[in-house]
């Protein structure tokens, strides 16, 4: 795929896929003869996964991170030892994830008492 239909079916920003590239979270893996970005499926599910990152504040170290541990588990050169290592680097994430949806839940929460505040405010003016 070229980077426009990436950028369609991720909901990404060309630049945003660029840049991602740039620094090296994810990097096409082919180029056309006309030098064009190509994609394969793998890259856009690596894509989306970065995409789920952000929204709940990770870096772009802890991205990296993460991605460093998904691709040593899914390499089948990457030992036992390591292969242990590596899924507790994911257990890490995936507990850190909790905590942040948590946090991300009673942000919400908290906005959400806070509109019907206002529309109780609002209906008691309006009386």
């Amino acid at each position: 795929m070229r980077i426009g239909e990436v950028a369609e079916r991720t909901g990404l920003s060309l630049r945003t896929i660029r840049y991602y590239g740039e620094v090296g979270l994810v990097a096409p893996s082919a180029r056309s003869q006309g030098g064009f970005r190509l994609y394969t499926a793998s890259d856009v599910d690596r894509l989306q996964l970065i995409k789920r990152m952000k929204p709940l504040g990770f870096s772009l170290e802890e991205t990296r991170d993460l991605l460093v541990a998904v691709d040593g588990l899914e390499s089948a050169a990457t030992g036992e030892d390591e292969r242990r290592a590596l899924a507790e680097r994911l257990d890490r994430f995936e507990a850190d994830i909790a905590e942040r949806c948590a946090a991300l839940r009673r942000q919400l929460d908290m906005a959400e008492e806070f509109g019907e505040r206002l529309r109780r405010k609002q209906r008691d003016a309006s009386a």
